[in-house]
């Protein structure tokens, strides 16, 4: 099975470097030239990274994680790094990912959260898509009161093409159970994602 995957991969990056090598071509470049020699190699192990999370699923990230337990309040991870590509243009976009959950019994390991948000990171995305995919999987997998899920995005199809407003920033959200119900529930999660502001 391990050797399989390993052929898999590296016909894939076979296939990537011939791409880019005439992706190169097309733009105007000599991909024989000294510093694009190995660049169609370092793409593909690149494009293999970044589309990672195409290859992951739930179960793997969980790894049993998941333990009973009374606590009833909020659990909130704020400030997670997350970095993806744009569907529409396949550029980066990056910020900051706000998670919270109320159990219903369950809780979570708190490095999985982080996962979540990479797993879903590490595909072709919209941010829209993305906020609402990490808040459906955690309501699926801990059946919690409610969820909450906050990204802030920086977009460099918005800051390096196209309009290039460089301080600009998207923020989505996505509720469920308590968080979209009841009203102070919701402001004590953003007041949480707000201090140290």
């Amino acid at each position: 099975m391990v050797r399989m995957e390993k052929k898999m991969k590296d016909k894939m990056n076979s296939t990537l470097e011939s791409i880019i090598t005439e992706l190169l071509s097309e733009i105007g470049e000599n991909p024989n030239r000294e510093g694009l020699k190995k660049t169609p190699l370092r793409v593909a192990k690149s494009w293999e990274f970044l589309s990672k999370g195409y290859s992951q699923n739930i179960d793997e990230i969980v790894n049993g994680a998941i333990f009973s337990e009374s606590y009833d309040e909020m659990v909130t991870i704020k400030d997670i790094d997350f970095y993806s590509m744009c569907e529409h243009h396949l550029l980066p976009f990056f910020g900051k990912a706000h998670v919270a959950y109320i159990p219903n019994g369950k809780v979570l390991g708190l490095s999985k959260v982080p996962r979540i948000v990479d797993m879903f990171g590490r595909r072709l995305q919209l941010q829209e898509r993305m906020t609402q995919n990490i808040a459906k999987i955690l309501n699926d997998v801990l059946e919690p009161k409610g969820v909450a899920v906050i990204l802030e995005g920086h977009h460099m199809c918005m800051e390096m093409r196209g309009v290039e407003k460089q301080n600009s920033s998207t923020t989505t959200s996505y509720m469920t159970g308590l968080f979209k119900k009841d009203e102070r529930t919701r402001k004590e999660f953003l007041d949480i994602v707000s201090m140290g502001k």
